[in-house]
Order: structure tokens, then sequence, then C-alpha cells
């Protein structure tokens, strides 16, 4: 049995657009692994071929070219579509029906028989923290509840891969940890999840790996602490004894960050000019406390991806 949940071997995929069907390429080549039980955020500008890639991989349309497995099957497959959930950017809710009536509608598209659609609907409301709102309309809730209430509904069918499209968009501090915390729980009950979200701070502090796409093509997938730690943009030197004349002879080599009584935080501009300062203080005789890298931020790498600056 394969670890992976989903892969992606060389898709094609174009468009015919306009008047003159012109074609417009939205993939172009895009190999993808994601592995079991992991969270994996799918970042990308718009435009870059997010949407086609999730749409590729739930058996929504085809490829013009290439393979895709999901669950170690075809993602045609009817027994696959039963194991996904999904929660679309911009869903619409019938909002004249109550929590559980809305829950009930979708568990009976799935076929759940009633005594464990009650079970289930009773679990996810309790789990998204809608417990006490069940027989309420839709219409009564607030934009994170129904951020909540289609979680639940992704939910529905226990699936063991599931995709959530902009899961945080529009939700302040408070809805935005309660959404992290539920993803958090389902990677605890080792389901698979595939999110994408524009508020990379959120993706960094869920996500085990990332992708990033640009252009229909993949730039970079991987660990995120790796892809973070391989790109070092600064590295802080704390030193001892450091006074005044000295500093004014590094100028040039390091910036003073802060000082902090005999203590002096040094900024020196990317891991290549590291050896040389260090050299040079060591020269000077002055006390080297530590030397930390400082790494990029995810929005940083994202942002350096996009401009093709990185690599």
């Amino acid at each position: 049995m394969s670890e992976n949940a989903v892969e992606l071997r060389g898709i094609y995929k174009a468009y015919k657009t306009g008047f003159m069907m012109k074609k417009v390429e939205a993939l172009n080549g895009v190999d993808l692994v994601i592995k079991k039980g992991e969270v994996f955020g799918y970042l990308g500008p718009n435009g870059s071929g997010k949407t086609t890639t999730l749409k590729l991989i739930m058996g929504i349309i085809y490829p013009d070219r290439g393979e895709i497995e999901v669950l170690s099957k075809s993602p045609y497959d009817i027994s696959v579509k039963e194991k996904i959930g999904f929660l679309p950017e911009s869903p619409y809710f019938y909002d004249y029906l109550t929590a559980v009536e809305f829950l009930d509608f979708f568990a009976r598209l799935f076929s759940i028989p009633q005594g464990v659609r009650r079970e289930r609907i009773r679990r996810l409301l309790k789990s998204v923290g809608l417990e006490d709102r069940a027989d309420e309309p839709l219409r009564r809730f607030s934009r994170g509840m129904l951020q909540r209430i289609g979680i639940a509904q992704a939910l529905i069918n226990d699936p063991e891969l599931v995709f959530f499209d902009e899961p945080m968009s529009g939700l302040d501090p408070l809805g935005r940890a309660e959404v992290k915390e539920i993803i958090q729980g389902l990677k605890r009950e080792g389901k698979t999840i595939v999110f994408s979200s524009h508020i990379l701070p959120d993706v960094e502090a869920i996500a085990d790996r990332v992708g990033i796409i640009v252009d229909g093509k993949i730039r970079d997938v991987g660990d995120l602490d790796r892809m973070l730690n391989e790109r070092v943009s600064f590295v802080e030197i704390t030193v001892c004894g450091l006074d005044h004349d000295l500093l004014k002879s590094i100028e040039g080599k390091a910036e003073v960050k802060r000082t902090l009584k005999d203590r002096t935080v040094l900024l020196v501009d990317g891991a290549e000019n590291i050896n040389e300062v260090i050299d040079y203080l060591r020269s000077l005789k002055i006390s080297i406390e530590s030397v930390e890298p400082i790494r990029l931020t995810l929005e940083e790498l994202f942002l350096s991806e996009i401009k093709g600056k990185s690599k």
C-alpha cells in the first residue's frame, strides 16, 4: 500500500478561452506528491493553477496528459470519491435549513444510514463548536459559523482525504484560530488535509509540507522547516565587550540590531558573509556568545518564488 495519498506525474492541462478559443495553459508538467496523514499547504498567486490541480485530484476534470493516483486508485473511481471531503472557497448554503438539516441533507447524498447519520451529525457539530446552534437556521450564522458548518459538511462522509480551499478567508483572528485547531484535530485523527490559503502565517503555523505553484509549474515543494531553513536571509551574532570605537570599526560589515547591557546583537546580511565577520571579530579579540541564522518567513519565501529570485 502506497504511503502517498496523492500522486501527480507529468500533468498538463490547458483551456480554450475567449471568442477565438485561444489555448491557455493552466498546468505545465506538474509533478506532486501528497503524503498520507499530513497537512499540505498548496500556495500560489491567483491564476497559478491551484484550483485546476484540486479539480484534477478530485476527478472533476481530466488532464490533457499525465497520470494521477488518489488513494492508490484513479480519481475517477467512485470508491475514491466516497473517501474525499471538500470545502470550496465560496460555498452556497441552503440558509433556510437548520445546521442539523443541512448536514443530514449531505449525509443522505452519501446514503449514510439514519442511525449513523444522527450520531455523526451530533459529533461533528460538537467538534466544530456548533452543538448549541444545532436547530438554528443557517441564515442566522456569522461568517465564522458558516465556515465551521462548511467544514462539518466536508467531513460528513468520514473522508480519508480532505480539501479546504481558503478555509480561513474572511475570518477574524478568533475564527482563524478555531479553524486551525479543527485542522490540527483532523490530523490527529490520521486524515490527510490539503488546503490553500493566502494567509501565509496560518499556513506556516499548521502545514507539515507546502507546495508553491507559479504559472502552472511547481516552483518548490517539501518539508516546510527544510524549505525555510535552507534560505537564510540574515545571521545574528551576539557578542560581549564591544565598545563604541569597535562598533565604528565594523560599520559596513554588520549592523547593530540591539544592545543589552554588555551584549551587542549584530545583524549580518547573508550567510555567505558570516565567516568574514566572525574572523574580523576574533581578530579584535571580541567574545562571540552566539551565532544564529534567521530563516525566511513563509511569506518571504513565497514572494521570492513568485519573483523568480529564490534559486
